[in-house]
């Protein structure tokens, strides 16, 4: 092995499991596959657009030494931009609801993160406006990469996972199916999706209620809107109720093997939906993350 070899943590983001959903499919002409992006280092798919934040804050000299990297989360770009910060020496402190997991907020004050935690009936706008007014305070302090307004937010979706999902179906799908958050990884995935299959169909969703436990989602309709999100990609949208996802999550455990969040349990149960209305296809959609920082959550002790 040459001396010169490095091997760099920030590296290894990318190039995650597709796998085929065996049991939890509801027809045999329509092929639902999962992309697992809770296999990159941060145990999130927000690890890939949180690097390409954070690495076009350094070249474009917005991020300097000494700042302090601060932004918005209800969890999982949060835990990237922590890990990210740990590697990179930088400081880091973020808003989020109060009522995110136990788990999400152990992991990030592991990480060495700073929290402010904001009024969880505000959801993530609150967090949005709380770390607004910290950074309007002192703007010098801070290096405010803005998730839901940052083109590289949806670039390194176009720039990696499209391309990953391309290349592990030989170009073979027929539609996209990625949940509503910051809109990265619809926005951006769709996009390059679209570019390279022209016939693909991207389909979004959302929780079915301003009031949901979809953590990492957002209801838009009664939410600020990202300004990354182009609703011209969408050919259709769907909704999700907490309970259903719940349900999915459960099921995906016991009956596929794998354990993932409750986003994931929406992704599945939105491709359930669509799958049930087209003849033949295969569906592709995103898992944005596996399921131990979820395991205080209730719903684990559901119906079997």
């Amino acid at each position: 092995m040459s001396d010169t070899a490095q091997f760099n943590l920030l590296d290894a983001i990318g190039n995650t499991p597709l796998v085929r959903i065996q049991r939890l499919t509801s027809s045999k002409s329509v092929e639902i596959l999962a992309k697992l992006e809770g296999f990159n280092p941060g145990g999130s798919v927000k690890m890939r657009p949180a690097s390409n934040m954070v690495r076009a804050g350094i070249e474009n000299g917005l991020l300097k030494p000494g700042q302090t990297i601060i932004d918005a989360t209800s969890g999982n770009t949060g835990i990237a931009y922590a890990l990210i910060g740990a590697t990179l020496g930088y400081p880091v402190l973020l808003a989020m609801p109060k009522n995110a997991s136990p788990e999400r907020k152990k992991i990030l004050r592991s990480y060495g993160a700073d929290l402010l935690l904001t009024d969880p009936l505000e959801g993530p706008d609150g967090a949005i406006r709380g770390i607004r007014e910290l950074r309007d305070r002192s703007p010098e302090k801070y290096f405010y990469p803005d998730q839901y307004n940052n083109e590289a937010n949806w670039k390194a979706h176009y720039q990696t996972t499209g391309p990953e999902i391309l290349e592990q179906t030989g170009g073979e799908l027929t539609h996209f199916v990625a949940g509503l958050g910051t809109t990265g990884t619809f926005v951006g995935t769709s996009r390059r999706l679209k570019d390279g299959c022209p016939g693909v169909k991207a389909v979004c969703f959302l929780p079915d209620s301003p009031l949901h436990g979809i953590e990492g989602l957002k209801h838009l309709p009664s939410s600020m809107v990202p300004g990354i999100y182009d609703p011209r990609l969408a050919d259709e949208q769907l909704e999700v109720s907490t309970e259903e996802a719940q349900d999915m999550c459960r099921r995906l455990a016991r009956e596929e093997g794998l354990f993932v969040g409750v986003s994931s349990g929406a992704a599945l149960a939105a491709a359930r939906k669509l799958a049930a209305r087209v003849r033949t296809g295969r569906i592709v959609t995103i898992f944005p993350d596996g399921g131990d920082r979820y395991l205080s959550d209730d719903f684990w002790n559901g119906a079997r």
